[in-house]
């Protein structure tokens, strides 16, 4: 019966993403922590002017965390609502992804993928109106803008260009080599912006030795962390069972739905494969990974025929994520 009202239209689902959010993090906000750093990553171009305000200030930094993960999980919903490829209509995206990033405690801070997250959702949507578009370069320059943008907060966005090249020859109609110049002509505008900044602030050495330590530094958080590393294969057989019970429904799903699922399968897979080829990226990737995992598991969760079942494995993540917030007390 509680997933048969969470993941009805009504808002009551929307209501309850900031209760959720604040109880998963609530932790965090009586024993606030700043992120541990990597050298260069709380420097990255736009992200250093934030966090000059918030330095320091741990509990600020919580605070500011649980707010763009609020933020998130109503884009999530948004994203959803405007193009409707879960093609029932259902508030449950918003609290699926409350409820998963909840489970990811080391990150109940600020960390400048939130804002990278925010930027790849306002991508996506403006990617999703090039669908059977003909000479779509406004929105692919839009696109490859808003990523660039985002970038300058969370540098490793670069590693999602290649998916969205990939989504525009999905989406687009008749696509030609126009689109795709616009998109990296976008996606580069703001670097251009950045560095003539950094030439005229007489630190343009600094910048670039900053974006190098955020593409080689070796980072790696997963190593002895046994309660995360359990999560993670809990939310990959979630993801299985997604997947499976996509391919079931493929054949009728509409075309647009077909194509914009396949986009987020393409966003999965490059944030998947930033984790083996980029030495910086770690557990921050989690939180853009779940969006399009949020996506799989919901549309698993809306059309699950037994009720028993969705029930039972609603619970049973919802109770994983429960004993994460205390398993890290434990190892």
């Amino acid at each position: 019966m509680i997933l048969k009202k969470l993941k009805s239209n009504n808002s009551v689902s929307l209501i309850l993403v900031p209760l959720v959010t604040l109880a998963f993090w609530l932790k965090s906000l009586q024993h606030p922590f700043a992120y541990d750093y990597f050298p260069g990553e709380q420097q990255n171009f736009l992200f250093k002017f934030i966090y000059v305000l918030v330095d320091g200030k741990p509990m600020i930094q919580v605070i500011i965390g649980i707010f763009l993960t609020i933020i998130l999980a109503y884009l999530v919903q948004l994203v959803n609502d405007r193009y409707m490829f879960i093609r029932i209509k259902s508030k449950l995206p918003a609290l699926l992804f409350a409820v998963i990033v909840g489970g990811f405690v080391p990150m109940h801070t600020l960390h400048p993928v939130y804002f990278g997250a925010i930027f790849i959702l306002f991508a996506v949507d403006r990617l999703f109106a090039v669908y059977e578009t003909k000479r779509a370069y406004s929105s692919t320059f839009d696109v490859g803008f808003i990523l660039g943008v985002g970038a300058l907060f969370y540098f490793n966005l670069v590693v999602f260009v290649p998916a969205f090249v990939i989504a525009i020859a999905l989406l687009g109609r008749e696509t030609g080599w126009r689109e795709y110049v616009t998109l990296f002509l976008g996606f580069l505008l703001p670097f251009v912006f950045a560095s003539a900044f950094a030439v005229l602030g007489d630190h343009f050495i600094g910048t670039v030795t900053i974006l190098e330590q955020n593409i080689v530094t070796p980072v790696s958080h997963f190593r002895s962390n046994i309660p995360l590393q359990v999560y993670l294969a809990t939310l990959i057989l979630f993801t299985i069972t997604g997947s499976i019970g996509m391919f079931k429904q493929y054949d009728t799903k509409k075309v647009s739905s077909r194509k914009y699922f396949t986009v987020f399968f393409w966003i999965f897979i490059f944030s998947l494969a930033s984790f083996t080829f980029i030495p910086v990226t770690s557990q921050e990737m989690l939180v853009i990974t779940s969006i399009p995992v949020t996506y799989l598991i919901a549309n698993l969760f809306v059309f699950m025929k037994s009720r028993f079942w969705s029930e039972l494995l609603f619970i049973l993540l919802v109770l994983i994520v429960v004993s994460m917030q205390f398993s890290f007390d434990l190892f």
